[in-house]
């Protein structure tokens, strides 16, 4: 049997995970975590490329007898090669400012209902298209997605993984191929794009060890991991700083209305379609926490769950994804401030503020789900909490509570087991993703939450509509 190196890659941090798979279970262990912050290089946000290479290359001197190494990352961004093959600049982080008014340009060439057709993507302006429209260089030959990029200086290969080319408006669900009419609008020589290839790819070889092609989206990594039940109607959440909450399709959903509700397709490492909204996650948790110890007050998470618990219940809510809670800082005053301009009850207190930010994302779940479930048909039976978000047990049962079905949570290593068990497949030590899901449900710990108190959750979801989403 063998065993693989999963580099996972999140906005802040990336972790080395070393697994080993006896043919019956995987036993794994983080071996290496480092910092990912973002740079400036003049103007630009950029993700720190040499340095991440470097910590990688780290990890791998760490391990022995390692068969295979694979990457997973954020979707969207890339970086640029030169005719030679080298890297031109550090590849510019998505929240860089250059796409600012990009689409409303794209938009002078393409209708955005169009747009939606064809590639199916939810209309952002971080998405690859509009990146590359906004792109100065002009001396590029390859772009390769974050995932791709280290694969290839590694192994030399120059090809885009399915699953991180979907997250870039340019993939077409048609025809499973780029869609280089949409991709000419960029202003830019197609010629950059490269050869798409299925996960589970074995590409190459570095100091002997084979690169894989796993999931190259850490989303679609989590999701790979999901363990489903046979027969059950799984809808997922992938919960940590952001939470994308959908479901498998076997197609993409394309309708004027999929793209009004800002539903997004992206395809999956099975080759089915993961149809899903991405919204916010505990990134409110995280930042009201810190504002507080900012304030003298060093809350522990747990800390700030009991002073929750302790205030009324479905008092005031706010939408997450309201764009002045997309930005850090002042979010006790943001949820004062919404709440005033919606003529809700205003919070005073630390825990009252916490118990608004928990119920209204449980809120915004059932929202959300209730736009998947008019799209698809599907009435789903159990909800499967995958990452971090499976530690917050006050958020695991509020969402059951909201959605009135189960909430089964985790594994919380759910992207890490996914980049692991498709290496496995890639090996030959699985034979696909359905095995590789029933290794997981077998070993790992999936705790339930069953829906309670479903009554007056339906009664304040009312109200959260009314006051939110009107």
């Amino acid at each position: 049997m063998s065993t693989v190196l999963a580099f996972d890659f999140g906005a802040s941090t990336g972790r080395a995970i070393k697994a080993e798979f006896d043919g019956k279970t995987i036993q794994y262990n983080e071996v290496h975590r480092f910092e990912n912050k973002p740079v400036y290089d003049a103007d630009r946000l950029c993700w720190d490329f040499p340095y991440l290479l470097g910590e990688v290359k780290k990890a791998i001197e760490m391990c022995t007898d390692v068969d295979s190494l694979a990457f997973d990352t954020w979707g969207v961004d890339y970086g640029l090669l030169d005719e030679n093959d080298k890297l031109i600049a550090l590849p510019t982080n998505y929240r860089d400012t250059r796409t600012n008014g990009v689409p409303q340009k794209i938009f002078e060439k393409i209708s955005p209902t169009a747009l939606y057709t064809a590639t199916g993507n939810q209309i952002m302006p971080i998405n690859t298209l509009f990146q590359l429209t906004a792109e100065q260089e002009k001396n590029a030959k390859t772009l390769l997605f974050m995932p791709d990029l280290f694969a290839f200086a590694l192994s030399g290969n120059k090809s885009a993984e399915r699953t991180i080319a979907s997250t870039s408006q340019m993939y077409n669900f048609a025809s499973n191929d780029w869609d280089m009419a949409v991709a000419s609008l960029s202003g830019k020589d197609t010629a950059l794009l490269q050869n798409i290839i299925d996960s589970s790819t074995i590409v190459g070889a570095y100091k002997g060890i084979k690169v894989v092609k796993v999931a190259g989206h850490d989303t679609q990594c989590a999701i790979a991991a999901m363990p489903v039940t046979p027969g059950s109607i799984p809808a997922f959440l992938s919960c940590g700083t952001w939470s994308l909450i959908g479901c498998e399709c076997e197609n993409a959903v394309l309708t004027e209305k999929s793209m009004a509700d800002e539903l997004s397709n992206e395809m999956g490492a099975n080759g089915l379609v993961n149809y899903l909204k991405n919204i916010s996650g505990l990134w409110l948790i995280q930042e009201i926490r810190r504002n507080f110890k900012s304030m003298g007050k060093a809350y522990s998470f747990n800390d700030m769950e009991q002073l929750a618990r302790q205030e009324n219940a479905f008092v005031s809510f706010i939408d997450p994804d309201a764009p002045e809670f997309a930005l850090p800082g002042n979010v006790p005053e943001k949820i004062q401030e919404f709440c005033k301009k919606t003529n809700q009850p205003v919070p005073q207190s630390d825990g009252a503020m916490v118990r608004i930010i928990y119920e209204s994302l449980a809120m915004k779940y059932k929202f959300a789900i209730s736009q998947i479930t008019e799209n698809t048909k599907k009435n789903f039976d159990v909800l499967h909490l995958l990452g971090g978000g499976t530690k917050d047990s006050f958020l695991c049962q509020m969402t059951a509570n909201s959605l009135g079905i189960p909430v089964a949570a985790g594994p919380t290593e759910a992207t890490a087991l996914g980049n692991i068990l498709l290496q496995l497949i890639a090996l030959g030590d699985i034979k696909d993703i359905a095995q590789g899901r029933e290794i997981i449900r077998n070993q790992e710990n999936v705790k339930t939450y069953m829906p309670a108190d479903t009554d007056a959750w339906n009664e304040a979801y009312i109200k959260f509509c009314n006051a939110v989403i009107k």
